[in-house]
């Protein structure tokens, strides 16, 4: 789980910082946070990864996209899954896609968070990480 809340994290304050999504795969409101059911794939059962267990290429991302996914490692890294399930929990685009799917709690839903109110949720946690508040 800290796996997918790290992704979207990293997702969401790239979106904000560069204007332009991390990777092409949609987050949907699961019942514990956001989820990209493709990486959730590659890893489900498993409760440990090593390098190498999920495909991938990270020679192929640019500068931007490396230094999003750091500086999320960075800020929020050290927290557990739990921690991060929770604060996915009071952010409006998981709340929003809920509610759009009319999900109850613990409730399975597939409903898709969308890029416009990640990139607006996100946008004010930059700028307000300008006026001296915390941010990643």
């Amino acid at each position: 789980m800290k796996l997918q809340k790290l992704c979207y994290y990293a997702y969401g304050y790239h979106l904000a910082w560069e204007e332009r999504p991390l990777f092409p795969e949609r987050f949907q409101a699961w019942a514990n946070g956001p989820v990209p059911p493709d990486l959730y794939k590659c890893h489900r059962g498993r409760f440990q990864l090593s390098d190498g267990d999920i495909p991938g290429e990270p020679d192929a991302l640019d500068e931007g996209e490396r230094e999003s996914i750091e500086l999320v490692l960075q800020g929020l890294g050290d927290y557990t899954a739990h921690q991060l399930s929770t604060m996915t929990h009071r952010e409006a685009p998981w709340v929003e896609a809920r509610v759009r799917a009319g999900a109850q709690p613990l409730q399975r839903s597939t409903e898709e968070l969308r890029d416009d109110e990640i990139l607006e949720f996100f946008d004010a946690l930059t700028a307000a990480g300008d006026d001296g508040q915390a941010e990643a």
